[in-house]
């Protein structure tokens, strides 16, 4: 026991000095069909060695490659194993089978234990069949008890947020030292978030930076499958690909039909419904779309201008009770199915509506922090204009912020967060426009204003 402590301790200190140590994990963690391995400190998906190992079952990779083959006149083995994102031997035996079915035959070599093939009349016959079922045609699926069990190993091991993260991620804001712990606070805990407050104080701002808070990768897959049904997850509008600094025995090692992202950030708003929150079938192409708070698992989902959605807050939220306390979710194929997926992301909510009229008590105490973002101070309505104006290389004069108070004073406007922001790039557009030297002055401020809240400035006061 002693000597085995030794070298794993070793093994520990190897990975400070650039060096990776691989470590197989205990099958019965990893769920069916899933293998897991460690190299450098971090997670990843190992490429499967057999068929069974894909967790898929053979005829949905056999129907897939005979796809490939009918939209292909030639193709060869290891055109398709990268396009199938599967090993080399692994698509060799596909691609035998067909051939030994008749679906597809051998037109010659192509390289090293690399054949070109073309498919056969009764292959197509086949693809054609089996186009109507599914017209998915990308890298093979993952199954979604491995796609399940590699996202709960992941965000067990995703690096924790502290408050540096949240404070350094929130920088450009001017908030309150509370409201900034109170957001860190969720972040780090995972657990849901509500904004609320009046317009235009930095709600939905907030909420997008704290996903800057977020560390760390993950590994997604391109695709799931249920039977012969294909549920797309990985999406260039939502992801973003991040291979990073893998070792290089990494690179040969890992499942290539998972994909590393950077930890996603999804925002919704008034057009959200219900319907967007299952699986979105595409008639034409025959597959289905993963719904958005699935594609955000491991990030952030933000629910922006909440209660403005044509389905009631009640019911958008009712949705989510499930999830939101067991972590879990159901979803529904065309045909009834239902399959079960890990729901682990952070769900922002932001509005602007009254809390009460939306939303019902029961509801309410099931967001796990709830934060309001009020009015700004004079104070530090000051601050944040003053900071706005350095950022854009203009200077403030103390005497000008006073006049500019007393105007919000005379005409009894109530302070904005944003307001500083957008006062300051309508003058910075005033002297763009006369071909001025950018400045702030009580001349260009009154048009600005005017420009902005649609009013005359009040008479000085």
């Amino acid at each position: 026991m002693a000597e085995s402590k030794d070298n794993s301790q070793k093994a520990d200190e190897s990975l400070g000095q650039g060096q990776s140590v691989e470590r197989a994990m205990p099958l019965e963690e990893q769920g069916s069909g899933l293998r897991v391995i460690e190299i450098g400190g971090g997670l990843l998906p190992a490429a499967p060695t057999s068929l069974a190992d894909t967790g898929i079952a053979p005829d949905v990779l056999l129907n897939l490659a005979l796809k490939f083959a009918y939209a292909t006149p030639y193709f060869d083995t290891e055109t398709t194993a990268h396009q199938m994102r599967l090993p080399f031997s692994l698509v060799a035996d596909l691609l035998e089978q067909l051939r030994s079915e008749k679906l597809i035959e051998v037109l010659g070599g192509a390289g090293p234990f690399t054949y070109r093939f073309r498919i056969t009349d009764l292959g197509r016959e086949r693809a054609e069949w089996v186009m109507a079922i599914s017209g998915y045609l990308g890298p093979a699926p993952v199954s979604v008890q491995d796609y399940a069990t590699m996202t709960e190993r992941q965000m067990s091991q995703l690096p924790e947020v502290t408050p540096a993260h949240v404070a350094a991620a929130v920088s450009g804001l001017v908030l309150p030292e509370q409201t900034v712990e109170l957001a860190g606070l969720a972040v780090c805990s995972g657990r849901s978030l509500f904004l609320f407050g009046p317009p235009g104080n930095g709600k939905t701002t907030l909420g997008r930076m704290l996903h800057q808070a977020l560390r760390g990768n993950l590994w997604i897959p391109y695709c799931l499958g249920v039977e012969n049904q294909i549920i797309r997850v990985f999406d260039r509008h939502c992801h973003t690909d991040s291979p990073g600094d893998l070792p290089h025995e990494a690179q040969l090692k890992y499942d290539q039909r998972w994909v590393r992202v950077r930890r996603p950030m999804i925002v919704v708003g008034g057009e959200l419904t219900l319907d967007d929150l299952d699986l979105i079938y595409d008639s034409a192409r025959r597959y289905y779309e993963a719904p958005l708070h699935m594609k955000a698992n491991g990030g952030i989902f933000l629910l922006d201008d909440f209660g403005c959605q044509r389905t009631s807050p009640t019911a958008l939220l009712n949705r989510w009770i499930i999830p939101l306390e067991q972590q879990i979710d159901y979803l529904t194929l065309a045909t009834g199915q239902q399959i079960l997926v890990p729901f682990r992301n952070m769900l922002i909510v932001s509005t602007n509506l009254d809390v009460n009229s939306i939303m019902a008590p029961a509801l309410l105490r099931r967001m796990g922090y709830r934060l309001s973002l009020d009015n700004p101070s004079p104070q530090r309505y000051a601050v944040i204009f003053q900071r706005y104006a350095a950022r854009c290389g203009l200077e403030v004069s103390a005497g000008l912020l006073e006049w500019l108070l007393a105007r919000y004073r005379a005409e009894k406007r109530p302070l904005r967060a944003c307001e500083p922001r957008d006062l300051v790039e309508r003058a910075r557009d005033i002297c763009r426009f006369r071909g001025w030297r950018a400045e702030l002055t009580q001349d260009i401020l009154l048009l600005a204003w005017k420009g902005y809240f649609g009013a005359d400035a009040p008479e000085d006061p």
